[in-house]
């Protein structure tokens, strides 16, 4: 199953998506938001269509004490247009620092910090999708913080 994996920032959607079968994200690109949700949705649905996904998963930042504030709030109520418009399922799951991995693996590459924030949401989306899938089939991180309960 393919899956595409976002990183809902203010001014850049990271996207990544799986393989077919469903083990492996690689980045895709970084949608710059437009001002306009309903034309960034559309550029989602666009590469939810062309990678043929069946699922979105969509990172959820939660506090460091696990609790949604704001920006988890916000991403959520998001999330629920994004998922109407879409088609297909979307996931929220817990994003917590995916940013801060994907900016440390980048500048470990070698990477300026210019060069960095150009892609270092849809390097943060690749971390966050890849953590899921492994979450899935049973490798690396859990799922969810509650044993036996869907992925958030």
């Amino acid at each position: 199953m393919r899956v595409v994996g976002i990183d809902l920032g203010e001014r850049r959607i990271g996207v990544a998506v799986s393989d077919s079968g469903g083990t492996l994200a690689v980045g895709h690109e970084t949608v710059t938001r437009t001002g306009d949700e309903t034309a960034d949705h559309a550029a989602l649905a666009r590469i939810v269509a062309e990678t043929g996904a069946q699922r979105v998963v969509i990172g959820l930042p939660l506090s460091l004490d696990g609790t949604e504030g704001r920006a988890a709030r916000k991403v959520t109520a998001e999330a629920a247009a994004i998922g109407a418009f879409l088609g297909v399922p979307v996931e929220l799951y817990d994003e917590r620092f995916t940013t801060v991995e994907a900016s440390r693996a980048l500048a470990g590459a070698g990477m300026r910090s210019r060069a960095r924030r150009r892609v270092v949401d849809e390097a943060a989306a690749t971390v966050l999708l890849q953590s899921w899938l492994d979450g899935r089939s049973g490798h690396g991180a859990p799922a969810s913080s509650e044993p036996g309960s869907e992925p958030r």
